[in-house]
């Protein structure tokens, strides 16, 4: 059984078009959350997802915002801009199906959070002090994660009292051997320096991990920010991958 997990598509319907091309096989889709936000196609996006067979699909703190104007007060300027220009730009039915997903999804081997198991709509998991912590807050040997936009592994070490760090690369897989927390990567604005749409591969059954990286239209995505005149960061930041 093969899974994909994607996770802050972030309204870049070229990048999330790229992944879908680049996955040959898969059971079933996992989405982390973060369909909207920073990118210039909210209705695309979220059509896009929604219409993919076998999909579990959890609510970001981007898509909150959207809804219900969740905590917009906590982010930045270029963000805020966007939710408030994504609010007037997507559609009723849209909004709705954002409004209906879960933050949180258990299953009897894994916990889907978009933020982290302890607070899954805003918490970071970038350091091993926090990666810790949130191990008392699952009971699954595996946790995935997105939001950092970043392709991180936490690993609790053979003796349980402490926990590594790694930024996986695409083409290494993971074997799961302990208990884990995963995070895929950004699909639409990834933060490592690597601008190529980031998405993880995994297996339950042979019990599996795998980073993969995809080159996709990153003009063709810059040209419709400047169109819809949203900040200009927004797309300096897509070729640099930050």
């Amino acid at each position: 059984m093969r899974i994909l997990v994607i996770s802050d598509i972030h309204a870049n319907y070229s990048a999330l078009e790229a992944v879908m091309a680049s996955v040959v096989t898969v059971d079933a889709v996992w989405c982390l959350g973060d369909l909207v936000g920073y990118g210039p196609f909210p209705n695309e996006c979220i059509e896009r997802i929604a219409s993919l067979p076998n999909l579990t699909c959890l609510l970001g703190n981007h898509d909150a915002a959207v809804v219900d104007s969740r905590d917009i007060d906590r982010f930045n300027d270029e963000a805020s801009h966007v939710i408030y220009w994504t609010k007037r730009e997507i559609t009723r039915e849209n909004q709705d199906y954002l409004s209906k997903l879960p933050e949180i999804v258990t299953t009897d081997w894994v916990t889907l959070a978009h933020g982290s198991p302890r607070s899954p709509t805003w918490e970071y998991l970038i350091d091993q002090m926090t990666a810790m912590v949130n191990f008392a807050f699952f009971e699954t040997q595996l946790a995935l994660v997105g939001h950092s936009h970043l392709p991180l592994a936490f690993t609790v070490t053979p003796s349980g009292d402490s926990v590594t760090r790694a930024i996986l690369q695409p083409g290494v897989v993971q074997k799961i051997e302990t208990r884990c927390i995963f995070n895929p990567g950004s699909v639409g604005q990834p933060r490592d320096h690597d601008p190529r749409a980031s998405y993880g591969i995994l297996d339950p059954e042979e019990q599996t991990w795998e980073i993969h990286r995809v080159a996709y239209d990153i003009k063709a995505t810059q040209k419709a920010i400047e169109k819809a005149g949203l900040p200009e960061k927004l797309c300096k930041r897509l070729a640099e991958g930050w």
